[in-house]
């Protein structure tokens, strides 16, 4: 929410400065993000009238005007503006002023004509942050010779405040007004808003079939409005003060009453409404065209305000384009309602849409302010734009309208949550500052909370109240007194910080991604996964909970794919989701992913790319650093996201644990990714796991080596010849080195050549040959019989 001081002392004025009244909102709990200037700084510019106007002799597209700046003399100036004219009111900058960016006026020639000043634009004067399409109209009661900065009062600030959804009746001058008055006792005073008696009998019928959802509708039918009518310029600036563009003056109505009183409001083209207003649920097939031209198609869970025609607005939301406001406008239906915040919640991002009035509707509008912003908002049209009114329409469920909260604040707990006591007589002041209807009882407080305040509903809403408007920084500050012992730390496990550090040490680098992911990209990868599905998403691409952390890291490759970075090595931490709310698993995991050159661009690089064992040599680094590589398997399987043939399955201690893999070529296809790319995941739980490190006395006796080449079937895996051979190999087995791969000459088709490197040593003695060859033949034998395999000769 964004406001002028100025607009805001005008319904109270703390005898603060700007900085004081910007820290005290802040203390109450309404966070200031920003303090500015309304406008840049600038000088020598005053009010002034156009005498004259000609055609340059030199140039089409100038004008030579002589303007009254109030020095008595007339003034020659050379514009080039296309809506000057002969009695404009108009800011002029004199020579010898200085405007926004230090530029500096002076007498000037152009073209040959003489030009001692300039008549100023609102961008040139820092009023508009695009450029502006002429000068700056004033109106005509502008008094001439006035200094332009004192009379548009540009000597003010805007304080923006980012307010907590729980606070949405601070949506609005009056709101923050209330607040100011409340932390420094004053009364406020806002406009007086009166009932505008009917001049005609024109009605337009309201049926609420949605009361649930739409509990008070309001509307009036204003008739022989002049569109072209011009907004004056003090709602234009208070509007662009509060960061609003004016549109045309129906709609800055709207926007005004809404920033002053916090209720949206929308106006029909009444012209373009046949048979009645019907606030209902949308329903099925029936598409709506917006105020921003974007076509959607509309849900059934969605309220529209629709005529007998179909849907003319989302209601809360945002109107439709053929029944907005336009230039042949001539009688409107101005339309006030109630929309409760959980009909309205979610539905504009659902639709990729956030604008004012959902952004109010969805925290909360007062009920019981449409019938005073519909008078307001038709009092300062009628001033504007002329016309004559009709009856207020009113449509209302009663039993669907907020129900009053009676809600009891105990002394005895008020005392004990904020450590100090307050008098009762204090409390009960704050409480009916606030506009709570207060009865003192024995044992403390029945309050009644207003019908703005939707956040106040049980007994520790009271307490914060009390406490934010006696001041935070009032209550006593109480260090915890308490016998605070070291934990114990488990030396065995590893960090997530170790493990982390790890990754970037081999030249990963870390992402953060959403927890939430593309539905279609989650089923493209997992298509059996099963997470929660979100019902209120920060868009429809991140709807649902991821069940890996796969989908994640190929969005960030395709990311920085995107922007040219062909060479990716990522990592990440963080849960994953399994199964329906009722049996949710949360199960930390850490994933990475590498993709393009095995090394970093330079004159000496190859241009070898990653392939599935450079990603196992990565990971089995960070097996390694827990100390018990030997618990961890890496076996063939099978998984949805990975390629057939370049898949393992990780286990450790017989259990599954993780997997690691090329990308599947169909799901690279369904993403439209052009290169390969290897991912691994792991739980985190088993990955920290470890063994605390042991000592072991260095043997003084000869280690004895003995190499042996197999000949196995293509399919075996390496993983079995290992596990025969040191089943065999005894207790003294120091070592075993798989270092030769061979299938070629030499070698049957079908079949593998397998190289071992097995280290004997013991401890307090010299192994010799005969032990050694009884273990060799021990290996052999075994293999022979469980792998069907020979030694190569």
């Amino acid at each position: 929410m964004k406001f002028s001081e100025q607009w805001l002392r005008e319904w109270v004025s703390p005898q603060l400065d700007t900085q004081a009244i910007a820290d005290q909102i802040t203390m109450a709990g309404l966070e200031v993000d920003a303090v500015e200037a309304v406008a840049a700084a600038f000088s020598g510019v005053v009010v002034a009238e156009v005498l004259s106007k000609e055609k340059h002799p030199d140039a089409d597209k100038l004008n030579v005007c002589t303007v009254n700046d109030g020095t008595g003399e007339p003034v020659q100036v050379v514009c080039g503006a296309p809506n000057v004219d002969v009695g404009q009111k108009i800011p002029f900058a004199q020579v010898g002023g200085v405007l926004p960016g230090d530029f500096k006026i002076k007498k000037a020639k152009l073209r040959g004509v003489e030009s001692r000043g300039m008549i100023c634009s609102a961008s040139e004067l820092g009023l508009e942050e695009e450029t502006s399409s002429g000068i700056l109209l004033l109106p005509a009661s502008a008094p001439v010779g006035t200094s332009f900065r004192e009379y548009m009062q540009l000597d003010d600030m805007t304080i923006e405040v980012d307010l907590t959804p729980n606070r949405g009746d601070c949506l609005s001058i009056k709101g923050l007004a209330r607040e100011v008055g409340v932390l420094n006792r004053l009364p406020v005073s806002g406009p007086e808003i009166t009932v505008v008696e009917a001049s005609i009998d024109d009605t337009f019928p309201v049926t609420i079939e949605a009361a649930e959802q739409c509990p008070r509708y309001l509307g009036r039918v204003i008739k022989g409005v002049n569109v072209e009518a011009e907004t004056p310029l003090w709602m234009v600036e208070r509007l662009r003060r509060s960061g609003v563009r004016s549109i045309d003056p129906v709609v800055d109505v709207t926007n005004y009453v809404m920033l002053e009183l916090g209720q949206p409001l929308h106006a029909f083209d009444r012209d373009n409404l046949q048979g009645g207003i019907t606030v209902r649920l949308a329903r099925e097939a029936e598409r709506l065209t917006l105020l921003d031209g974007q076509e959607v198609a509309l849900r059934p869970e969605t309220l529209v305000i629709a005529d007998e025609r179909g849907p003319l607005a989302m209601a809360g939301i945002m109107g439709g384009e053929n029944s907005g406001v336009n230039e042949k406008t001539h009688t409107i239906f101005l339309e006030s309602a109630f929309f409760a915040p959980l009909g309205i919640a979610g539905q504009a991002r659902s639709y990729g849409l956030h604008t004012d009035a959902s952004h109010r509707y969805e925290r909360g509008v007062d009920p019981e302010l449409p019938a005073m912003a519909v008078e307001r908002a038709t009092k300062l049209l009628m001033e504007i734009c002329g016309g004559q009114a009709g009856p207020v329409v009113e449509t209302v469920s009663d039993e669907h309208l907020p129900a009053p909260r009676i809600i009891m604040l105990r002394e005895a707990r008020l005392e004990s949550a904020l450590s100090k006591r307050l008098q009762p007589d204090d409390v009960t002041d704050i409480l009916q500052r606030l506009g709570l209807e207060v009865d003192k009882q024995a044992e403390g407080w029945s309050v009644v909370a207003p019908s703005w305040r939707f956040d106040v509903a049980i007994e520790e809403d009271l307490i914060e109240e009390v406490a934010r408007i006696h001041g935070y920084n009032n209550l006593p500050v109480r260090r915890p007194a308490a016998r605070l012992a070291l934990r114990p730390a488990n030396e065995a496990l590893l960090t997530q910080s170790q493990l982390r550090n790890q990754m970037v040490a081999r030249g990963f680098q870390e992402a953060v991604t959403y927890s939430f992911v593309a539905p279609d990209l989650q089923a493209a990868m997992l298509p059996d996964a099963v997470s929660p599905v979100l019902a209120n998403p920060i868009s429809s691409d991140l709807s649902v909970m991821r069940a890996s952390l796969f989908p994640g890291l190929v969005r960030a490759l395709e990311y920085n794919l995107n922007r040219q970075q062909t060479r990716v090595r990522i990592f990440e931490t963080g849960l994953v989701f399994n199964g329906h709310l009722d049996n949710l698993t949360q199960e930390p995991m850490m994933g990475a992913l590498v993709c393009g050159g095995r090394e970093g661009e330079g004159w000496s690089s190859t241009k070898a790319q990653v392939d599935f064992y450079d990603l196992k040599g990565d990971l089995e680094s960070l097996l390694a650093m827990g100390g018990a590589r030997e618990a961890w398997r890496f076996e063939p399987g099978e998984h949805p996201s990975l390629h057939p043939g370049q898949t393992a399955q990780l286990f450790y201690n017989g259990e599954p644990a993780g997997w690691i893999g090329t990308l599947h070529p169909q799901v690279r296809a369904k993403l439209g990714l052009k290169v390969d790319a290897v991912l691994f995941e792991v739980r985190l739980d088993v990955l920290s796991q470890g063994e605390i490190p042991a000592f072991e006395p260095l043997s003084r006796y000869p280690e004895v080596r003995r190499d042996l080449a197999f000949m196995l079937k293509e399919a075996t895996p390496v993983q079995a010849l290992l596990d025969c051979a040191k089943a065999q190999a005894g207790d003294y087995l120091k070592d075993i080195k798989l270092f030769d791969v061979y299938a070629g000459k030499g070698v049957a088709e079908g079949y593998k050549s397998i190289a071992l490197g097995l280290t004997w040593q013991h401890a307090s003695r010299t192994l010799n040959d005969e032990e050694i060859n009884q273990l060799v033949d021990s290996i052999i034998t075994n293999v022979r019989a469980e792998l069907d395999a020979e030694l190569r000769g």
